[in-house]
Formats: C-alpha cells, structure tokens, sequence
C-alpha cells in the first residue's frame, strides 16, 4: 500500500497517489466527498509512505479536509523536497498555523443533566413571550384597521378564507357524516335494551351541537390548515421572502398574520355548523336503519328537545378554536429557523400544540357552563 495504490482508487476524480524514483506523487480530488469513508485509513497509509520528495502539484483541488489529512501523515512537518503551488503551499502554511482544533472539555454527567433541566423548564417561557407578542401585534393590528378601514386587506383575507373554508367543506362533511352514523349505531345499542328508541335524538342533538361538532371540525382544521399556516410561514423565511417584506415596510402581522388568523376565526364556526348538519344526518340514517325512526320523527324531536343555545354555543367555541388555532400556526411559523428540517419539526409541533390546546379549551369551556348552570 506505501509503494503503489489500489486500481479502484487510482482513477480520474478520485484521491490516488503512487511512488515513483522515491517521489510520492498525489493526483486527485483530495476533498471530503471524494475522500469520505476513507480518512483514517488514507492517513494511515500515507504515513507509512517512504519516499524523500513528495509532489502535490498534479492535485486537481484541495479542500481542508485534504490539507489536514496530509499534514497529520506529515507529522505536522512540510517535508523538505516538496514540490506544489504557491497557492498549495500557502495553505499548508495556513493550517500549520492554524493547528487541530483542541478536544472539547470532558463535562460532569450531572452538569449535562442539570443543564437539560433547565433548558426544558426554561423552553414553555420563551413560547409564552413570543405568543404574547404575536397576540399584542395581532389586537393592534386589529386596531388600527378598525381605524383606518381602508388597510383592511380584502385580498388576503378572501384568500386565506378560500384555502381555509372552501377547501376543507369536502373532507369534514365527510368526516361528521361517519362519526354521526357511529354514534348512532353504538347509541341505539343501548337504547334497545331499555326500549328509549326515541331518546337517541336527545343524545345526537347536545352532543354533536356542543361538543363534537366544533372538536371534530377543530382538529379536522388544526391538522389541515393550521399546519399549512406554519409551513408557509416557514417557507417564507427559508426563501428570505419575510425580510424582503420588512424591507419593502410591508407589516408581517396586518398583511400575514392577521388574515390568516382571521380567517380561520370566520372559517371554523362555518364548518362547525357544516360539520353538524353531516353528523345528524348521518345519526338520522343510522336511527331509521337500527331504530326505526322516520326521519319526520327525527327533525320534530330534535326541534323540541334540542335548545337553539346548543347551537350558539358550538358556533362560539367554533370561532375561539378557529383563533386559538391560527394563532399557533403563525406561532410556530416564526420559530422556524434557518434549515430545512426545522420547517418539519416546527410543522409536526404546531399540530400537536394546536389540537392539544383546542380540547383544553373545550375542557375549560364544558367546566365554565355546568358550573354556571347551562
């Protein structure tokens, strides 16, 4: 291996050397991709290279990856018969100069842990801040259209409801219409055994009004739109688009922020009530087919047990979800550092974030109402 080098190596592009006459000649790329999997032993085989002139000159580029490499199988020495480039050579020199980097310093397993305590109590402040932040831009934001009405971006606003709404009447309509049919079926069950075939009507009507109507359409919307609100936002910083903005004096939260945030706000009670329409309709199928309701008997029941409040009710936990959920978006969004894997990690976190902080509202709302009594 010191005299000569194997053929699969000694071709064109690749990081090759031979002995000829007592000269060491390298040829090659002597870079990290073309000498990757391949250091240590490449050193190693330099090293143990006899020859007194060593020549560089034929090398087609070097990055410091080579230059280290061989001046560690040099000892850190420039042999004395060299024969390279002036530009070689002052950047041997270089990292002659330079040196190794020194070894990081050992650390205490008990700092390290301490230390990763700290940070992870630390982390949920800094999220609160910056929501904070977000939210005091979003209220003047709100400010200052209400004061100045024209700035109110029509345009965004109408898109942002587009891609919101529109886009999402398919697959929640779908989605209500399976979980209504589910809760019928596994409802009329029970019912059967207690000969309340009628009160299933009862059940369908609170539960997809009040709770599972705006949860369902929620985390339907948390998983759609509010993390291709992060991902947009993330984009938009990876493509520098956000600094040109800033540039431009275009205000990132009355032209980004506020219709996304907006929109979504108008957007969730809509699909709510979408949603719940779907749902009974597929309760009302099941009870005709397991129960034998007619669907007639289905629509008076439901107009006389069922209060309008349930309605008002959902469509007002619709509107905080659709807020609480575009706000975590944009959140999340402006977290979003510099490199692609972010815009992932940053995605993946803004759905969970979201869906989890949709059902604790909803927790905190059903708590407000039993204790109030409604």
């Amino acid at each position: 291996m010191a005299a000569s080098v194997p053929m699969e190596r000694a071709q064109a592009g690749k990081p090759h050397w031979r002995i000829e006459n007592g000269t060491a000649i390298l040829e090659g790329l002597w870079t990290f991709p073309a000498l990757h999997g391949q250091i240590a032993a490449t050193e190693q085989a330099l090293h143990a290279v006899a020859a007194s002139r060593w020549d560089i000159s034929g090398v087609e580029r070097f990055d410091t990856v080579g230059l280290r490499l061989l001046v560690r199988s040099w000892d850190r020495v420039l042999p004395q018969q060299l024969v390279c480039s002036d530009a070689q050579r002052a950047l041997l020199e270089q990292i002659l100069a330079v040196g190794d980097a020194p070894p990081l310093p050992r650390r205490h397993i008990l700092v390290d842990t301490l230390t990763a305590i700290g940070e992870a109590l630390l982390h949920p402040f800094s999220h609160v801040g910056d929501f904070l932040r977000l939210l005091g831009g979003y209220v003047l934001a709100s400010l200052v259209i209400v004061l100045r009405p024209r700035l109110m971006p029509w345009r965004e606003l109408s898109v942002e409801s587009y891609r919101a709404g529109v886009t999402a009447l398919g697959i929640t309509a779908l989605v209500g219409y399976l979980i209504g049919m589910v809760l019928s079926y596994l409802s009329a069950q029970q019912l059967l055994q207690y000969g309340a075939n009628i009160f299933i009507v009862d059940f369908l009507g609170i539960a997809v009004l009040r709770e599972l109507g705006p949860l369902l359409c929620a985390i339907l919307i948390a998983g759609r739109s509010g993390s291709a609100l992060t991902a947009r936002i993330g984009a938009m910083k990876l493509s520098q688009e956000l600094d040109a903005m800033s540039v431009h004096g275009i205000s990132h939260t009355l032209r980004l922020y506020w219709p996304m945030i907006s929109s979504l706000a108008l957007a969730v009670p809509l699909l709510t009530l979408w949603t719940t329409l779907f749902a009974l309709a597929g309760g009302a199928v099941a009870a005709r087919g397991q129960l034998d309701i007619p669907f007639s008997l289905f629509i008076d029941r439901f107009r006389d047990v069922v209060p309008v409040r349930q309605l008002y009710i959902g469509l007002a936990k619709g509107v905080m979800f659709g807020f609480a959920i575009g706000m975590v978006g944009c959140h999340f969004g402006e977290r979003v550092k510099p490199d692609s894997t972010s815009v992932g990690t940053s995605t993946t976190a803004s759905v969970v974030a979201s869906i989890t902080l949709v059902i604790v509202l909803d927790a905190i709302v059903a708590v407000a109402l039993s204790l109030t009594g409604k």
